[in-house]
């Protein structure tokens, strides 16, 4: 086997570099002090990791596991070397992303193969923290784990470990992580003036993952009137955090915190959640996989909220199923399932979703009918809810609050409507201004007659409909969308 490549070791006197030799955006400049390593050697030590690499684990199946505690930028700069490798190589190497989940690896029981884990870090520190990981991957017998690790500090409080592939050793001091990484901006502070606070939180018993699985274990389809309050309160939290830029990019049941006596759901583990911005590029290895975009899946960085869409109608599907609708074990996997029900993308749905992929050829696949993709007695408006969702082009995809005024929900804009246990139905109406900012005339279905009758009863000005439907909700808490402390699963 070749050797691997050294690391480049940074010694503790090192200067850095002055701010004024870099392009450091304004809103970061006036934390920074220098610049300890310039992006470009960064790259090109990230090249030399992916070789090293795929040197000892190329011959198998390998799962990249991403730490989510701020590797990301690290994690996808790698896996985009790792790939190149790979296609350039004579015998191409399956590559899993995935995100720090322990069932994932293992393959399927149909082969009883044990997969090559490379668990991917962008600074290390003390090494504990690596090490409690490693028990626990190791607990599933993998074939191979290695770790990389974009730096490794000198720390007097080293317990002695230290990764299989290094890019950097650098001194104990204080750093920002790769790619201004906030997570271990502060992950790294030790002094004896530190603040903690304690986060006290709503307790919300249950998943929409757990109560799924129920039904589906019972070998029982949920009832339709709690897909209905679901979704909707899924959809009324997306309009909320876009009409704010913010993108929560891991939507998925098990990210949905319920309280099944209520019917209350929220949102929650923003740890992946970005605010998009126009014209700046963003990483494509997110999201958990089942739920992802296409989009994602053909490696766009320049993505819109509308990838949280796909993944909502994802979780649509996945209720009315009983099941994934797009169960892959791999991205091309993944892509495999989504043509299988949505046929071939044409050209121009390519295009939309990442023009790079343009002249890649696929095999032509008719699109299933929607109506055989679920079962029979499944709503029609549930359908043709799920088909304005899981769109390949992302600008026809409904937006959240599109989503909101669909017929599948006008259900729960009747007056008279209850939960099966009896109890009044949560909270659907009271819209804020910014809720119905990307849409204001949507209000006329989104805010039933009753609500505005009820909110004007309250509300002693005499304005309109829907300003008096807001006015009444301003002393309330919008619930719709709550961020939860948990990190990223």
């Amino acid at each position: 086997m070749a050797p691997r490549s050294p690391s480049v070791v940074i010694s503790d006197d090192a200067p850095g570099y002055d701010l004024d030799l870099f392009c450091i955006p304004n809103h970061y400049a006036e934390d920074l002090e220098k610049v300890f390593i310039p992006h470009g050697l960064i790259m090109d030590r990230t090249e030399w990791l992916a070789r090293d690499v795929m040197k000892e684990m190329g011959g198998h199946h390998i799962v990249a596991l991403c730490v989510l505690n701020g590797g990301y930028k690290f994690f996808a700069d790698l896996l985009d070397y790792i790939k190149a490798l790979n296609r350039s190589s004579d015998r191409s190497i399956p590559v899993t992303v995935d995100f720090i989940r322990l069932k994932s690896y293992r393959n399927d029981q149909s082969t009883g193969d044990i997969k090559n884990v490379l668990i991917v870090e962008d600074i290390i520190d003390t090494g504990k923290t690596m090490q409690t990981l490693l028990s626990l991957v190791k607990q599933h017998n993998p074939k191979m784990v290695k770790v990389t690790s974009l730096l490794v500090k000198r720390t007097p409080q080293c317990v002695g470990y230290r990764p299989d592939f290094v890019g950097f050793e650098i001194p104990d001091k204080f750093v920002v992580g790769y790619a201004l990484d906030y997570n271990e901006y502060f992950r790294d502070l030790n002094h004896k003036d530190e603040v903690y606070l304690n986060l006290v939180l709503d307790y919300v018993p249950e998943t929409v993952y757990r109560v799924a699985r129920h039904y589906s274990r019972a070998k029982q389809t949920l009832p339709v009137i709690y897909v209905k309050l679901y979704m909707y309160q899924l959809f009324r939290s997306l309009a909320y955090i876009h009409s704010f830029g913010i993108c929560h990019r891991d939507i998925k049941p098990q990210n949905l915190l319920l309280d099944p006596d209520t019917a209350v759901l929220k949102l929650c583990d923003f740890g992946s959640a970005k605010q998009l911005v126009r014209g700046e590029p963003n990483v494509s290895y997110i999201c958990s996989r089942y739920y992802r975009a296409p989009e994602l899946i053909f490696g766009a960085t320049d993505y819109t909220s509308s990838i949280d869409v796909w993944s909502a109608g994802c979780v649509l599907a996945e209720l009315l199923l009983g099941q994934p609708i797009f169960p892959g074990d791999s991205g091309v996997d993944q892509l495999v399932e989504i043509i299988k029900v949505l046929g071939t993308p044409t050209r121009e749905q390519i295009r939309e979703m990442n023009p790079n992929y343009t002249e890649f050829k696929f095999p032509q696949i008719k699109a299933h009918p929607w109506t055989k993709v679920f079962r029979p007695r499944t709503p029609p408006e549930a359908i043709a809810l799920c088909s304005r969702l899981l769109e390949y082009t992302p600008t026809a995809r409904l937006t959240p609050l599109e989503a909101c005024a669909h017929s599948f929900f006008d259900e729960l804009r009747d007056p008279n409507v209850k939960l099966p246990n009896g109890r009044d139905t949560p909270a659907l109406f009271n819209f804020t201004t910014q809720e119905l900012s990307s849409n204001p005339p949507l209000a006329t279905i989104l805010i039933p007659p009753h609500a505005r009758i009820q909110a004007a009863a309250s509300t002693p000005s005499n304005t309109t409909a829907a300003s008096d439907a807001n006015a009444g909700d301003r002393g309330q808490t919008n619930n719709a969308a709550s961020a939860s402390a948990s990190n990223s699963t």
